[in-house]
């Protein structure tokens, strides 16, 4: 291989590992499609809420830690 393509492959793997973060976090802002704003904010309230309630078993079943759900869970519902 040529230093180019060792460059590329870096850089690709990279930004895959940076794709994975950002689809981490894009899970845990999905909601419905179609809500208006306020019913936005309502589904956002009620699933924060939701994910301070999880056992450890369900949290651990959604790949979250305890700590993130409850920085999650503890967000203002207008934050996204």
């Amino acid at each position: 291989m040529n230093g180019l393509s060792d460059v590329r492959l870096t850089l690709h793997s990279q930004e895959l590992a940076a794709g994975q973060k950002d689809n981490a976090r894009n899970l845990l802002r999905n909601a419905p499609s179609g809500l208006s704003r306020w019913e936005l904010f309502w589904h956002r309230l009620h699933t924060r809420k939701a994910l301070l309630g999880l056992t450890p078993e369900q949290l651990k079943d959604v790949g979250l830690t305890r700590e993130q759900a409850r920085e999650e869970g503890l967000k203002p519902f207008w934050r996204i």
